[in-house]
């Protein structure tokens, strides 16, 4: 078999490969959709009186927005780090905003007198934050990954861990326009073990769940 008849027999079933858009838009991409969809829960869902007097505080309005740019911030980095090639310090680009997010929260935590108890008891009505963090982040996952699998990762473990961050940090944002008292030292724990639980399912599955098949 001559070489130039073997390279056709090897071309003749290949299908074009689709080149993706640069990673910087596709996240922009996928945040606007997710923006679109958050807008419609919160103005269909949210007790606006409360929200306003809640964001009428500084520090809970910055709480807030911090865990809003968490959220955006993790997602972006989670994009730029999935195409092979780009530098690892994307991974990085959450960390002040989460940081910020932490001082405030436990700057609520001090203007409450570091109490463990919340509304109801112990643990009371904080144990919804715990259901609705993982139960908000579980589809917002879904669609995340499912947008990060196209890109081929090889660096499976910032991938999963940036984008399971950002899908829980947009979760905890979300819960702040229905969160009817403010933070204790409980109610921060159930919060990061939300998060920490969001984290290490996306982890643990980052094989299955992002490396191409």
């Amino acid at each position: 078999m001559q070489t130039e008849q073997l390279i056709e027999e090897l071309v003749s079933g290949l299908q074009p490969v689709r080149r993706l858009r640069p990673p910087w838009l596709r996240a922009l991409r996928w945040l606007a959709a997710v923006a679109v969809l958050i807008a419609l829960a919160l103005l269909g869902f949210a007790n606006w009186a409360l929200v306003m007097q809640r964001m009428a505080v500084p520090r809970i309005a910055l709480e807030c927005a911090a865990a809003g740019l968490t959220g955006l911030t993790a997602v972006f980095a989670a994009f730029m780090c999935s195409v092979p090639g780009r530098s690892p310090r994307w991974a990085a680009l959450p960390l002040p905003a989460f940081s910020l997010w932490l001082a405030v929260s436990g700057l609520g935590c001090l203007h409450n007198g570091w109490s463990l108890h919340g509304p109801n008891g112990f643990i009371g009505d904080s144990s919804h934050c715990f259901g609705f963090i993982v139960g908000v982040s579980v589809p917002l996952s879904i669609g995340l990954f499912a947008a990060l699998r196209r890109a081929r990762p090889i660096a499976l473990l910032p991938v999963a861990a940036l984008g399971t961050l950002g899908v829980a940090a947009l979760a905890d944002f979300i819960l702040e326009f229905f969160h009817p008292f403010d933070v204790t030292v409980i109610d921060l724990a159930l919060h990061l073990a939300g998060i920490a639980v969001v984290m290490g399912i996306g982890i643990a599955l980052r094989r299955p769940i992002l490396a191409a098949g």
